[in-house]
C-alpha cells in the first residue's frame, strides 16, 4: 500500500475530525467549545494545514512552518501547533510506502538546522500559551543545532519534544495499540479516541498544563484520569463514565485547565494508525 500526497492529506483531516468528535475533557470537541475556541476552528485549520503536512518531498520543518502559516491565515490562532509538530515527521516518513519505524528514525536523523530555524519561526508565528523562555535553544534565537538535537534539549520538559526524541514512542506503543485494541473490540471510533486521549492523560503529567499551571496540578490531573480510565476500561464503561467525563470537562474548562499536548498525541495517533505498519 503506497501514501500519496493525498492519501496523506485525507489521513490527516480524519485524525483531526476523529479527534474532535470525542468526549476529551477540558479539550475542544463536539460536545463542548473551551478556551476561546470551537470545533469550527479546529476543522478550519485541519483543511488549511492539511496541504502542507502532506506536501511530497518537502522537510519537515517546511511542512511545519507552512502549515501554522496556513492555519494563521485561515483562523487567525494557535490551534494546532503540536498537531502538526507531531505530524510532519509522521507524513514525511510515510511518503511513498507504508510507514515504518525505522523510516520514521530515518527521518528523524536527517533533521538539520534549516529544520530548526523553519520550525521555530512556526512556533514563534503561533506563540503558544506558556512557551516562556529557554536557556538551551531557545526558539526566539536563531539554532546553532538541528531539529532532532534541540528537541533533545527539550524532551524532559514537553512531550511533544520526547516524542522526536525517542522515536514516536508514546504513539506508536502506546497511541496507536490502544486505538487499534479498542476498534477490534468493536468501540466506535469516538469511544477509542477517547479512550486513547484518557491514556496520555493517565500515563504522564500533561506538558501543557505543566507549563501553564505547575507540576503539581499538573499531576492532579493525571490522577484523575487514571481513575476515569480505569472506569472507561469495565463491561458497560463507556455509559457509566459519560456522565462523569461531561462533568470533568466542565471543571477543567472552568479553571482554563487544558490538556492540549494529550490531545496532539491523540491526533498524531490516529494519523500514525492510518499510515503505518
Amino acid at each position: 500500500m503506497s501514501h500519496d500526497e493525498a492519501a496523506i492529506a485525507n489521513a490527516f483531516r480524519a485524525a483531526c475530525r476523529a479527534e474532535l468528535e470525542a468526549l476529551k475533557p477540558g479539550n475542544v470537541h463536539v460536545h463542548s467549545p473551551g478556551h476561546g475556541m470551537t470545533v469550527a476552528d479546529f476543522l478550519v485549520s485541519a483543511e488549511a494545514a492539511a496541504p502542507a503536512i502532506a506536501r511530497a518531498g518537502a522537510g519537515v520543518g517546511a511542512r511545519v512552518l507552512a502549515a501554522v502559516e496556513a492555519t494563521r491565515a485561515a483562523c487567525g490562532q494557535n490551534t494546532n501547533l503540536g498537531i502538526v509538530l507531531l505530524a510532519a515527521p509522521l507524513a514525511a516518513a510515510a511518503e511513498g510506502s507504508e510507514g515504518t519505524r525505522a523510516r520514521l528514525r530515518r527521518v528523524l536523523a536527517r533533521l538539520t538546522v534549516e529544520d530548526a530555524d523553519l520550525a521555530f519561526r512556526a512556533i514563534r508565528l503561533a506563540a503558544p500559551a506558556g512557551l516562556g523562555r529557554s536557556d538551551r535553544h531557545d526558539v526566539a534565537d536563531p539554532p546553532a543545532v538541528t531539529l532532532l538535537e534541540a528537541m533533545r534539549a527539550a524532551a524532559n520538559r514537553d512531550r511533544i519534544a520526547f516524542q522526536y526524541a525517542n522515536g514516536f514512542r508514546d504513539v506508536l506503543e502506546l497511541g496507536v495499540p490502544r486505538l487499534r485494541r479498542c476498534r477490534a473490540e468493536g468501540w466506535t471510533d469516538a469511544q477509542a479516541v477517547s479512550a486513547v486521549y484518557l491514556g496520555f492523560l493517565a500515563c504522564f503529567p500533561d506538558s501543557h498544563v505543566v507549563r501553564k499551571h505547575g507540576s503539581l496540578l499538573a499531576e492532579k490531573v493525571r490522577r484523575r484520569a487514571a481513575a476515569l480510565e480505569a472506569l472507561l476500561g469495565r463491561t458497560d464503561g463507556h455509559e457509566r463514565c459519560r456522565p462523569q467525563l461531561l462533568a470533568w470537562d466542565g471543571e477543567l474548562k472552568a479553571r482554563g485547565l487544558n490538556p492540549g499536548t494529550s490531545a496532539d498525541l491523540t491526533v498524531a495517533s490516529h494519523f500514525a494508525a492510518a499510515l503505518f505498519a
